[in-house]
């Protein structure tokens, strides 16, 4: 029993150690993209999220942060989840090819102005960097979240954010606090009260 107690207390520490890496380090590109992300909702942009698995569902997790804000009085900003459509994603990846249908995606319904959050642990996933690619060429303001040493993600990200990490969990993590941290600073730089303790 005591073996599975520490167990249970190394994992948490490192995941906070983790943590406190990360945001020490990134804290002034984080507000960064935060003013990025403000500036583009108040022009009337809209955010795309993507990614595979793990961070496909924290993609989704993203975008109903912003589309149903969950404290009062703070707006919703459009917000949609590419994994989300299952019909249409499968549907390509069926009769196409997978790794294009995030791409094939953005250029079907977004336009300059638009935001590109991508979620990719390895900076590798073919389908989220030609997403990527495709977003520079509408003119989408790029963010990328990542782990280990970014990947190529740095090739195609006006933000991105690495959580030097090899453990996917400990990235995954990383991201998902990240995302919330975003998520809270864009509504307090539109006015929102800044309620979170």
């Amino acid at each position: 029993m005591s073996d599975f107690i520490a167990k249970v207390k190394r994992s948490a520490t490192e995941s906070a150690r983790v943590k406190e890496f990360f945001f020490d380090a990134n804290a002034e590109s984080i507000v960064a993209c935060a003013r990025a992300l403000d500036e583009a909702f108040a022009a009337g942009g809209r955010l795309f999220t993507f990614g595979n698995g793990g961070s496909a569902a924290d993609a989704q997790h993203a975008a109903v942060e912003f589309a149903h804000p969950i404290f009062e009085k703070r707006k919703a900003i459009p917000a949609i989840a590419l994994p989300s459509d299952v019909a249409h994603l499968t549907a390509l990846g069926n009769d196409r090819d997978f790794t294009t249908a995030f791409a094939d995606q953005l250029r079907l319904h977004a336009r300059p102005g638009d935001v590109a959050l991508a979620l990719s642990t390895s900076g590798k996933s073919p389908s989220v960097l030609r997403a990527l690619s495709a977003a520079r060429e509408i003119g989408m303001l790029t963010v990328g979240l990542s782990g280990r040493d970014g990947g190529k993600l740095h090739d195609f990200c006006k933000y991105l954010f690495v959580v030097e990490s090899y453990s996917i969990h400990r990235i995954q993590e990383t991201h998902l606090t990240l995302l919330h941290v975003l998520w809270d600073l864009v509504h307090v730089m539109r006015g929102a009260e800044d309620s979170i303790t």
